[in-house]
């Protein structure tokens, strides 16, 4: 992993896991352990952007299918929104609906839970989808700004807290 001072704007510490990605192992590794999560699922969810790297890579490893939790304007027809407080700004997610079938128990998954408003926001798109959550797995938790409470009773693995 690698850590960037003031990105993607002054004052915040990055943690950058994409020389985690490249490494053929410690990806290995990583997912694995982020599939295992929560138990069988029947769709992986992956976060813009870094989740969707995770989430495709876990959704292989458990026969699954992959939710595309997107920014807005990238993706086609009817979608679902959500909008959520980031650490230095705000942002919005969008699914397709007919994505998810009813019912299904879909695992949420990220790189990093900072403050926990984008993976709230994914939780949320799951159940108004349909779907029900089976929990969120991060590679890394900054416990310091909170994202755990903000998910609530949803259950949280993290591979390492910092």
């Amino acid at each position: 992993m690698r850590v960037q001072q003031d990105f993607p704007i002054p004052g915040v510490l990055f943690r950058d896991l994409t020389p985690v990605l490249a490494d053929a192992a410690a990806l290995r590794a990583v997912t694995r352990a982020l599939a295992h999560a929560h138990g069988p699922v029947d769709v992986v969810a992956g976060l813009e952007s870094r989740g969707f790297l995770l989430a495709a890579a876990a959704a292989a490893v458990l026969g699954t299918g992959v939710l595309a939790v997107r920014k807005p304007g990238k993706l086609p027809g009817d979608v679902l929104s959500e909008s959520f407080e980031l650490e230095y700004g705000t942002g919005t997610f969008q699914v397709h609906p007919s994505d998810v079938p009813d019912g299904a128990r879909v695992l949420v998954l990220d790189d990093v839970l900072a403050t926990g408003g984008s993976a709230t926001a994914a939780c949320r798109l799951v159940e108004r989808a349909g779907g029900t959550v089976a929990g969120v797995a991060v590679a890394i938790e900054l416990v310091d700004l909170g994202g755990r409470a903000a998910l609530g009773p949803v259950p949280l693995v993290a591979l390492r807290r910092w």
